[in-house]
């Protein structure tokens, strides 16, 4: 454990005592990912490549016995969000709440005795709206801590699946598996190569510091937020052209057979940017890893650069900020770049020559002021642990 870790885990224990009147019994964390290559693909049985970031979520709590729920969080003004477990229900407007809630609804629902309810004080420093998944980290740190709680004895991958159940059927966000897959699963100084299918995962070495490499995370501070419908249009478009083609997925339309299908699809214009993205992406994870596996990670430049004019101009969920992000750092020398989560804001990244990181970060921060546009936030993308106890 580091020493910000560390630190964090002390904070939120005191917190936890100061807001409850008593000691937590344990404390855990989970962290924010970014997506390396692989965007929209999860939930079209694809592949992904995200990364865990150090940035995580921490949880106190101790069990109950008396069917109450009691959240409170550090990050959101407001006192505490007092809940019965017996009577939890989908909330689309719960709030900050709705994301733990809906952990131990998910729970529940899945037969696990989890109905005693529990106390969790949350602190956080994954950016919200960044596109880096700190809802996932919510709701995993929280799956993880009832985990231990009741005793459930639950892996890394049945904890990311619920989590993923709180955000679909609870909080009625339609993502994918592959960020509450990131967060409970990933492994310090890997990315993670994740089979949405059948979710086979591979620990993938990235150390591009070895490398004289960087990867830069670029926060345009655009907030996103994936409830607004945009994010569900996208996934009903794919899951159209899907039954449209006959196959289960758009995973199953082979890069090679992509021409024939876009072309079956004339009566279906509207998804045919959407299959073409779905397609093309799967084939650049494919083709990252192969340059990943050659010990050539400075020729996945191209491949970040290509998905992004992917994502902007066939799945259309990039924004002026993001695009502005990827043209300034690849003119200003970058090996390449590409917007990095759902999309409409948030965040994009950037590999850079170690030598050049400075000077990158400074031509994107220009390149916003020039545009009037708030100054981003910039950091290293350092592959981290996924969630743990710590305390």
């Amino acid at each position: 454990m580091n020493n910000d870790t560390a630190h964090g885990a002390r904070r939120t224990e005191a917190a936890f005592r100061e807001v409850y009147g008593t000691a937590p019994a344990g404390v855990w964390a989970a962290p924010g990912r970014v997506n390396l290559i692989g965007e929209h693909t999860d939930y079209n049985d694809g592949f992904v490549m995200p990364l865990a970031l150090p940035h995580t979520t921490i949880a106190a709590a101790a069990p109950r016995t008396d069917g109450v729920l009691r959240l409170h969080s550090g990050n959101v003004k407001g006192g505490i969000v007092e809940l019965r477990t017996e009577v939890l229900r989908p909330a689309p407007d719960g709030g900050w709440a709705a994301y733990p809630a809906g952990v131990l609804w998910a729970m529940r629902e899945a037969g696990l005795p989890v109905g005693g309810g529990a106390d969790l004080h949350f602190d956080s420093v994954v950016p919200t709206g960044a596109g880096l998944s700190s809802s996932a980290a919510l709701e995993v740190a929280t799956a993880l801590a009832l985990n231990d709680l009741y005793g459930l004895g639950l892996d890394g991958q049945e904890l990311a699946r619920l989590a993923q159940r709180a955000e679909n059927a609870f909080v009625g966000v339609p993502c994918g598996i592959m960020d509450q897959t990131a967060s409970a699963c990933c492994t310090e100084g890997h990315a993670l190569l994740l089979d949405t299918r059948d979710l086979t995962r591979r620990q993938v070495p990235f150390d591009l510091a070895a490398a004289g490499l960087r990867l830069l995370v670029v926060d345009t501070r655009v907030q996103h937020e994936l409830g607004d419908g945009a994010y569900a249009e996208r996934r009903a478009g794919c899951e159209r052209a899907a039954r449209a083609l006959g196959v289960r997925a758009l995973r199953d339309v082979a890069y090679d057979g992509l021409r024939q299908a876009l072309e079956s699809l004339a009566d279906e214009a509207a998804v045919r940017p959407l299959v073409r993205h779905i397609v093309t992406e799967n084939r650049r994870v494919e083709d990252v890893m192969a340059r990943l596996d050659a010990g050539d990670p400075r020729g996945i430049g191209p491949l970040l650069t290509a998905g992004h004019d992917s994502l902007r101009d066939d799945f259309a969920v990039s924004c002026a900020e993001l695009d502005l992000v990827v043209e300034a750092a690849n003119e200003a020398g970058a090996l390449g770049a590409r917007m990095t989560g759902g999309g409409f804001g948030g965040s994009a990244i950037v590999l850079v020559e170690e030598a050049e990181a400075e000077a990158v970060g400074k031509a994107v921060t220009e390149a916003f002021a020039a545009a009037g546009h708030a100054a981003p936030r910039i950091f290293t993308a350092v592959p981290s642990a996924g969630a743990r106890r710590l305390a």
